[in-house]
């Protein structure tokens, strides 16, 4: 059973894992009233509409983990639900010095629009999802990022992303590792730089500790393969949650 406020967020129950599951680019889609102006279909299908397969593994992950899961409804290049609203790349006016059309000419009652029914609607779902838990939860944001930026490749297939939770990175890294998993800290993003910006929002305001993981797109690009990973990944979690005095050592 899911539930829905239609254009902004889906919200997955879950069984009752201490975790709560977040996906702020979960989708490509432009919701109604804008529409996309062709130039911008492109980029609408790559990496800078959405993260390609963070659905998918968010959707297996809060099966595997039985873990309630908040992902977002609507493409970043509408806003992006990963950056403060008043930070100028959540709604951007240009890729790579290229215009995009979809945010050309805005005015204030469009942004507040966006704002009010989609960017809002997102975290404030987050924050009922959390202020609800009557115990410790950890907070993981699930993102995936390209197998190469501008010519330059990732070697990493997964990264753990903190900025003040140095030790729970350190223990899900070596969890990662031990899975076979090819994973480093802070990359290929560092969550020090302010770059995990959904995660500490609200594991700040709650009281709970948080994380941020990056897979690596070609990884998760299929149900399947999101499945599979899901299902590798879900394990490395416990030794996290007994150091965050979640679960008994």
């Amino acid at each position: 059973m899911t539930t829905s406020l239609p254009n902004a967020v889906l919200r997955l129950p879950g069984l009752g894992a201490p975790i709560l599951l977040t996906c702020e680019h979960a989708s490509n889609d432009i919701p109604a009233p804008w529409r996309a102006a062709d130039e911008d279909q492109a980029l609408l299908e790559d990496h800078w509409g959405w993260d390609i397969g963070a659905l998918d593994l968010t959707l297996s992950l809060s099966a595997a983990l039985g873990a309630e899961a908040v992902l977002s409804q609507f493409s970043r290049l509408v806003c992006d639900a990963n950056r403060a609203w008043d930070d100028p790349s959540c709604v951007v006016r240009a890729i790579e010095g290229r215009p995009l059309g979809l945010n050309q000419g805005l005015d204030d009652a469009d942004l507040l629009l966006r704002r009010t029914t989609l960017y809002d609607p997102y975290h404030n779902t987050i924050d009922a999802a959390l202020a609800a838990r009557r115990s410790p939860t950890l907070v993981v944001s699930i993102h995936s990022f390209t197998p190469s930026l501008r010519g330059e490749a990732r070697w990493m297939e997964a990264g753990v992303l903190y900025d003040a939770h140095d030790a729970l990175a350190e223990t899900w890294a070596e969890a990662i590792a031990q899975a076979g998993v090819i994973v480093a800290k802070n990359e290929p993003y560092s969550g020090k730089a302010g770059l995990i910006y959904s995660a500490k929002r609200h594991g700040d305001r709650h009281g709970f500790p948080y994380l941020e993981l990056e897979l690596r797109q070609d990884l998760i690009n299929t149900p399947e393969r999101a499945r599979a990973w899901a299902e590798r990944l879900a394990p490395t979690l416990t030794p996290v949650l007994r150091q965050a005095g979640i679960l008994a050592r």
